[in-house]
């Protein structure tokens, strides 16, 4: 696959007419210009639009900025902070990825370059809602998928608070996806996987987790349901309230694995 090549820390590159710009990270293909809508909307949607009232979002990570450029546009939200670790993402995404970088721009966004761990210490109870947009569990971003973590934004979290976190591919990680449910069932009443199609990550699938502080909240069926005028306002290319609820639609062998049945 022409996409795949080595690089030491951040490439952007032309891969051809199908795939346009591709971000990649030590690696790893974090997003292209032809289908990183997909994954932007899903992690942004998904939990805003199941949360009554979200008006102050936390996005961690995300540096290329596309998951901010899908949350400002959201109608309840007044207040984006971000915390992102590494200013070059965010340097190199406002060069090469412009169309991703221009919620940058938002008058509702508040950037820190810091790590969101130790920033939402600080900020207890203040977040409707907190979006954690990480690469894949190797090296720094091994802490995103720990109970400590989950547990600090939980902290970070106003009651009735919901989070969304990268959380990878059945394909090849459900044994990791198994243990995230069950060690953030021991702390969120409510617990579920979404699943989105992305041709250009391995398997063609990538996975979210999200969690709920409320028992009453029912992640299947959103809160808020947009039209077709909406959808087409936002301009949105993936997401609609359909897919919102398909996005729960899952393989046979993945739900007994998730959930104990088919």
């Amino acid at each position: 696959m022409p996409w795949l090549v080595t690089c030491t820390v951040i490439t952007v590159f032309k891969v051809c007419k199908l795939f346009g710009k591709v971000l990649v990270l030590d690696n790893a293909v974090q997003c292209t210009e032809k289908d990183e809508s997909a994954y932007q909307e899903m992690i942004t949607f998904l939990p805003l639009n199941s949360h009554p009232n979200p008006e102050k979002v936390l996005v961690i990570g995300g540096g290329d900025g596309g998951v901010v450029r899908e949350v400002v546009k959201h109608p309840s939200v007044k207040t984006v902070v971000q915390c992102e670790i590494d200013e070059k993402v965010i340097e190199v995404s406002k060069e090469y990825l412009p169309f991703m970088a221009e919620g940058f721009k938002s008058p509702k966004l508040v950037q820190h370059i810091m790590d969101g761990a130790e920033f939402m210490k600080n900020h207890q109870e203040e977040f409707d809602v907190v979006i954690t947009d990480s690469s894949d569990p190797t090296g720094p971003a091994v802490s995103l998928f720990t109970k400590p973590y989950f547990e600090g934004i939980k902290q970070a979290l106003r009651p009735g608070g919901i989070l969304c976190s990268q959380a990878e591919s059945f394909w090849y990680d459900l044994k990791l996806i198994h243990n995230m449910m069950n060690m953030t069932r021991e702390l969120y009443p409510v617990v579920d996987y979404a699943s989105v199609y992305i041709p250009s990550y391995p398997g063609g699938q990538i996975g979210f987790l999200l969690c709920s502080t409320d028992a009453g909240t029912t992640f299947r069926q959103p809160q808020h349901i947009f039209s077709s005028e909406e959808v087409s306002s936002l301009k949105l290319k993936y997401y609609t309230s359909e897919m919102h609820s398909a996005a729960f639609v899952l393989p046979g062998f993945v739900k007994k694995d998730l959930y104990g049945s088919y």
